[in-house]
């Protein structure tokens, strides 16, 4: 059975990696360091997927604070890095569906808004790095989703049309991007789409498990 996608783009948290704890730790972490009070979990999955500076100035205008996400970023780095590997977890398909596609011969990559640094730790804490050729961070370029030249880029890279591509994602970051890339994109229900109404988007498709994408015609 073959794949109707010769090269597949993933977003990183939300759709392959339930990372929300450990990213709302380093939150919360900053926020205790600069004397303001902790947030719920769920309130900060609001604020994830647009980077990290967007993620510290989120935070900080919750609270009320005054100061700059510049001022604080080297100290949110260090608090996110401890983080990184508290309990991060595989959605459930993942592992099948990435070998599912390799099998078929699918080219596979990352495009992600997480700071690059982080990325391969992650990935290899997962198990699941060496099934991508390319991989791109939130500062690997001077661009990031909903920017869609990160997804152009990686593209290139594999040495696939855009059209030819799919990209699965989780938010209306991903969409945008993939939208703006020319590349046709498949939605996860389960990651953190904050206010997004996905099905009404006008995706490819909108799954609710991982392992459902090996089923796309």
């Amino acid at each position: 059975m073959t794949f109707p996608f010769p090269a597949v783009l993933f977003d990183l948290d939300g759709t392959l990696v339930d990372s929300a704890s450990d990213i709302a730790e380093a939150v919360n972490r900053m926020l205790a360091e600069l004397g303001l009070p902790r947030v719920p979990e769920a309130r900060i999955l609001g604020w994830i997927g647009e980077g990290a500076h967007q993620l510290i100035t989120s935070a900080l205008r919750d609270a009320g604070s005054t100061l700059d996400a510049d001022a604080v970023y080297a100290r949110f780095m260090v608090h996110y890095e401890a983080c990184l590997l508290l309990d991060p977890r595989l959605y459930d398909g993942v592992v099948d569906t990435l070998q599912a596609l390799r099998d078929r011969g699918v080219r596979m990559a990352v495009c992600t808004n997480k700071p690059s640094r982080f990325v391969p730790p992650l990935l290899a804490a997962m198990g699941i790095d060496g099934y991508f050729e390319g991989v791109v961070g939130g500062d690997s370029l001077a661009w990031r989703k909903p920017d869609p030249r990160p997804l152009l880029h990686l593209a290139a890279q594999l040495d696939v049309e855009p059209a030819r591509c799919l990209m699965v994602g989780d938010s209306e970051t991903d969409f945008a991007a993939a939208r703006a890339a020319g590349m046709p994109v498949v939605l996860v229900s389960y990651g953190y789409p904050r206010s997004f109404d996905l099905h009404a988007a006008g995706a490819l498709a909108v799954i609710d498990r991982f392992g459902e994408l090996i089923g796309l015609e």
